[in-house]
């Protein structure tokens, strides 16, 4: 297997447990939901047994997402600063808006978890903008430094986390659920 190949093979694991435990399930219920043996779903997700194809496309259904969704890879354009418009006097941050998006503000004062189990895992995405402060943002993986006016914007169903680093951090946070 290629390191890659690896690499989004790992991440199709953590997005199945990371939707499985955001629904508060425990093993049983994706196992039932897709007519899997009761031990299929652990051994899944901790790299016991294979991933099938046609496996992916019933747990997709059984947690509710798509296998698209699933096996979906990141950009590496995932942090972004703004355009000074400096004949204007304005700072802008181009944002494909999504209908249905909700934006929230928040102070984040707690650092991200430190481990990958603990992340969360849903369809849509997040597009939040740090307005002081410093955010550690987590996909997978990667660790992203997101520092005071700079922007993130991620597919949400990447296992993910968001915290602060080095004291408080203030952050407007726009969030779209995918169907």
């Amino acid at each position: 297997m290629e390191h890659d190949d690896a690499e989004l093979d790992s991440l199709v694991r953590q997005r199945i447990r990371a939707l499985r435990v955001a629904q508060g399930w425990p093993l049983e219920e994706p196992a039932g939901r897709a007519n899997l043996g009761q031990s299929s779903p652990s051994r899944i997700e901790n790299g016991q047994r294979r991933l099938a194809l046609d496996q992916l496309v019933t747990l997709a259904r059984a947690l509710d997402t798509s296998l698209d969704q699933l096996v979906e890879t990141a950009s590496d354009d995932v942090v972004t600063s703004p355009v000074i418009d400096a004949a204007h006097g304005l700072m802008r941050r181009p944002v494909q808006g999504d209908p249905g998006m909700t934006v929230v503000r928040q102070r984040m004062t707690e650092p991200p978890p430190d481990n990958p189990s603990r992340m969360g895992a849903h369809p849509g995405r997040e597009r939040p903008v740090v307005l002081s402060g410093t955010a550690v943002l987590m996909l997978g993986h990667r660790r992203f430094r997101v520092e005071t006016d700079q922007a993130a914007d991620f597919p949400t169903m990447l296992p993910h986390a968001i915290g602060t680093e080095g004291g408080p951090c203030g952050s407007i946070v726009g969030n779209s659920a995918q169907a």
